[in-house]
């Protein structure tokens, strides 16, 4: 019953799990109406699917919950890789992008909510870092050129630009991104019938303060 459709009209796809053992993503192009490419994404079956607005990004999580990966459209490339936990498995309930893409907010039965920040920090690090940490940074970044595949895979992994913790637990919620009043915000409604508002900073993320309980 797992699938996600892109909501742009020249991007028209449908995202679906391509097994039922493995974590593979079959990816169908509506106007054509042919099968685009399958997506090695996970190891495990599929939990989580969902298109960015553009339909040029694709968010997929597995039932494990710890790892969550963003693919480029149509072509399958790995752009992201982001680490939810390694403690425990959870059940993701709700994967979202923001519709500027910048952000992707991951839910589940947990009481944390994740967002991440899709961009590539390589690009904004200056050449010379003034710092020692930094320097050791930059170092540490090159070396994973050398080392196996698996291991520098775990390193390049992010870890969450912003959080909410809700005061419920093993509640099945939805997100959304959204802006409200010009500003960005978080909405998480849960199975027991509750809306709550959430301010997001765009710029330091951090801990998401709550604004409103409908």
């Amino acid at each position: 019953g797992l699938c996600a459709l892109s909501i742009n009209h020249a991007n028209s796809y449908l995202a679906y799990p391509g097994s039922a053992t493995s974590g593979e993503i079959a990816l169908y192009d509506g106007n054509t109406l042919k099968t685009a490419c399958t997506i090695p994404a996970h190891d495990g079956p599929l939990a989580a699917l969902a298109f960015n607005s553009t339909g040029s990004k694709l968010a997929s999580a597995s039932e494990k919950g710890t790892v969550i990966r963003v693919f480029s459209i149509p072509g399958g490339q790995k752009l992201y890789e982001f680490r939810r936990g390694m403690k425990r498995y959870v059940n993701i309930s709700s994967l979202v992008f923001s519709m500027d893409s910048q952000f992707l907010c991951a839910s589940s039965n947990t009481e944390t909510v994740h967002i991440f920040k899709l961009e590539h920090l390589t690009d904004s690090r200056p050449e010379e870092p003034p710092t020692w940490s930094g320097y050791m940074g930059k170092m540490f970044q090159a070396a994973t050129n050398y080392l196996p595949a698996q291991v520098s895979g775990m390193m390049n992994q992010d870890r969450a630009f912003a959080t909410v913790r809700l005061n419920i637990s093993g509640q099945r919620n939805i997100c959304a991104l959204s802006t409200i009043q010009k500003l960005p915000r978080l909405l998480v409604t849960t199975s027991d019938g509750h809306l709550y508002i959430y301010n997001l900073d765009p710029q330091d993320g951090g801990e998401c303060v709550l604004i409103k309980k409908h």
